[in-house]
């Protein structure tokens, strides 16, 4: 979320249930310099509606990537950019890819997803 913020994507917003990582991610951002720019919240992503969400930046197991997949589906606009970390989105193909190994990410325009389960 703060390396989001710092490369000019605002407003910068996780959501962790887990309250030691949300502890941890305040922490992070507090000393980083980024307390009140950034925010973390304690929210069930299975429950936040991301349809006003343009740029998502997930780091999630693979077993979550399928349901995701159609949750992201539903509500982000066309114009919405996905990265994810780690693990890519197995039905997915990618519009670009950075890195390799665990630093690896890859990155799915929402419009050209959906033209791909189209066909």
């Amino acid at each position: 979320v703060v390396e989001a913020y710092k490369q000019g994507l605002s407003p910068a917003v996780g959501y962790e249930l887990n309250p030691w990582l949300l502890c941890l991610s305040n922490y992070r951002a507090w000393k980083a310099g980024y307390r009140g720019k950034v925010s973390f919240l304690k929210k069930d992503l299975w429950k936040v509606n991301l349809s006003d969400c343009y740029n998502v930046i997930m780091f999630l197991a693979p077993s979550v990537k399928p349901p995701l997949a159609t949750k992201l589906l539903a509500e982000l606009p066309d114009e919405a950019r996905v990265v994810a970390g780690r693990f890519p989105f197995p039905s997915w193909t990618p519009t670009s890819t950075l890195g390799q190994g665990l630093e690896q990410v890859w990155a799915y325009d929402m419009k050209e997803v959906r033209r791909a389960a189209q066909r």
